[in-house]
């Protein structure tokens, strides 16, 4: 079953300060910093955890272990998830923080395959399951609790507010490769420069932790309950207790997500974080203007997000899923066939394809979270989107680049276009969901 749409007028609003908005999402937008720096700066330490045995061999293999990361994400989307739903959207979003923070800190640090030879990837590797744990517990939580604190005629705009810290934490760690390839010089970065971004990123969740643990519990999930409270937590619901019923009573709305996401993942890890390097390592497009090509498009993006959550608030959100999944079966080909060795052209084609993703992302965790009742939202939301990203995301960037060393650019292309289809095709078969109560 999916969220009832009837209304609660005797329900209190919910606290909606500006407090409790940068509180998620300067958290969310740190995640995403320490997840996403890692793709950003892939080309520069790939050579320190791994030995090249040709033009793009360590690359490669250092992206292998970027899409290892994701196979944490579905576990961490149902651990933190059944978290969510069963100790409160804060506690588990404060967790999922605190592990994404010492994933970072310890690739920081990590030694080098020139001073413990294998023993290096290994680190890597560990570093980044641990990211990806708490990758997929970022994701339940925070869609879930921004849908439920938002005011329900603004719930698309308010939800744009996620993806701006998620895209304000993808240009941080941008406008950190920039400026520290301006300064230093790719080959410092290939040195040692390449380190700061993820002790920065350590650091910073120091910040993040602060924010969250003073945020207000949302008032949908206080209000539920079957049984007697303990102390300030309130009883979980059967689902919240058995996450698995939970989902199989939801599994329309599990699959509705599934297809919704095939296309935007590969969309999102191709354009929004992995393109620097694969134009850096495979276009010859000079490491410096693609970073701040990337940084340029970005800021561009953040600024036209509200714009897709005010549309999906007055005329639904079907439409603009529809005008996304629209945009890349038509797109997917020509914005990669167009792209070369110009950091002036990246930048061009980077804005046109973040444009159109942000009819998807920018409304995302509305549409979600619309499609669950309170009990299993957070689980319903983090596992099946998790368990795509993992498949289809976290490979993007490896399938992208070893399709360009063969030349096969147009396969990838292809594999967009056919995923962008089954998202039409789901957004067509799905309920439209602007106005329900969530309950």
């Amino acid at each position: 079953m999916s969220a009832p749409s009837r209304s609660n007028p005797t329900r209190t609003a919910p606290p909606r300060t500006f407090r409790t908005l940068l509180g998620a999402g300067v958290g969310n937008m740190l995640e995403w910093y320490d997840w996403s720096v890692y793709a950003i700066f892939a080309t520069f330490f790939a050579k320190q955890f791994f030995v090249d045995d040709g033009a793009t061999g360590a690359l490669l293999s250092t992206l292998a272990v970027f899409a290892v990361g994701f196979i944490m994400r579905p576990i961490g989307g149902f651990v933190f998830g059944w978290l969510a739903d069963r100790r409160g959207r804060r506690f588990s979003m404060t967790s999922s923080m605190i592990l994404m923070a010492a994933g970072s800190l310890l690739i920081g640090v990590a030694p080098t395959h020139a001073q413990i030879g294998t023993w290096a990837a290994v680190v890597l590797v560990v570093a980044r399951l641990a990211q990806g744990l708490a990758h997929g517990g970022e994701i339940a939580a925070s869609y879930t609790y921004i849908a439920e604190v938002a005011p329900r005629a603004r719930r698309g705009l308010w939800s744009t507010s996620l993806y701006v810290s998620v895209t304000a934490g993808i240009v941080l760690a941008s406008l950190i490769g920039a400026g520290a390839s301006s300064v230093f010089g790719a080959e410092a970065l290939q040195s040692w420069a390449w380190r700061i971004p993820f002790l920065l990123g350590g650091l910073l969740g120091v910040v993040g932790l602060y924010l969250r643990r003073t945020l207000p519990e949302t008032e949908a999930f206080t209000e539920q309950g079957d049984g007697e409270t303990t102390g300030s937590t309130p009883p979980a619901p059967r689902t919240a207790r058995d996450p698995l019923r939970g989902l199989a009573q939801n599994k329309r709305s599990v699959a509705r997500i599934a297809g919704f996401s095939l296309a935007s993942t590969v969309v999102v890890y191709t354009w929004a974080i992995g393109l620097s390097s694969f134009a850096i390592g495979s276009k010859g497009v000079p490491a410096t203007g693609a970073l701040w090509a990337t940084v340029g498009a970005n800021l561009v993006f953040m600024a036209t997000l509200p714009l897709w959550g005010m549309l999906s608030d007055r005329f639904g959100r079907k439409p603009i899923f529809l005008t996304y999944g629209v945009a890349f079966v038509v797109l997917s080909y020509p914005l990669l066939a167009a792209l070369n060795d110009s950091a002036w052209r990246m930048f061009g084609i980077m804005v046109i394809a973040l444009f159109f993703l942000g009819a998807f992302v920018g409304i995302m965790p509305a549409y979600f979270a619309e499609l669950f009742p309170t009990s299993v939202r957070a689980s319903g939301i983090g596992v099946p989107y998790s368990f795509i990203v993992a498949i289809f995301g976290g490979t993007a960037p490896y399938v992208l680049t070893w399709l360009s060393s063969h030349d096969l650019v147009w396969v990838f292309s292809l594999y967009s276009v056919v995923l962008a289809l089954i998202g039409v095709v789901t957004t067509l078969l799905s309920p439209e969901t602007k106005g329900r109560t969530l309950e």
